[in-house]
């Protein structure tokens, strides 16, 4: 049935990521399917610049894909099946043009229980679910 599943995480919040990554390595095991572990990363702001290293979004890069190939080598999916990615930009925009890149028939995602203001304003995987060009499966967090 799937056959491209992207599981974007946010590498601040792997515990809320968890639930998510189990449902695409089922998915993947039931089906066979590739599963992409995504990671983006913020613009730094012009404002900022002047006051970091030069090298700072290099350096933030190199940290992510480390962080994230360990999520990638640890999250029990058959390693042939898992493969990561870190982009840079707006974090809706960046899932939605990786899952057009890997052509994704599945995005898995997690969100935060919502909040007034989601309401309002929306949130990224609201955006998502708006606009992807496939399913998207919200696995919600847990109630504490």
């Amino acid at each position: 049935m799937y056959k491209s599943i992207l599981v974007p995480i946010d590498l601040a919040e792997i515990e809320l990521a968890k639930p998510a990554i189990a449902q695409a390595g089922l998915f993947s095991k039931t089906f066979g399917a590739k599963v992409r572990l995504l990671n983006v990363m913020a613009m730094t702001p012009v404002m900022l610049a002047e006051y970091v290293p030069a090298d700072f979004d290099t350096q933030q890069r190199d940290s992510s894909e480390q962080a994230l190939a360990t999520v990638a080598r640890d999250c029990g999916i058959d390693g042939e099946h898992v493969s990561s990615v870190v982009r840079q930009g707006g974090i809706y925009h960046e899932i939605l043009e990786e899952a057009a890149a890997v052509k994704a028939d599945l995005i898995v995602m997690t969100s935060h229980r919502p909040a007034m203001r989601t309401y309002f304003l929306g949130s990224n995987a609201g955006h998502v679910v708006r606009y992807a060009k496939c399913s998207v499966l919200v696995v919600r967090q847990a109630a504490a």
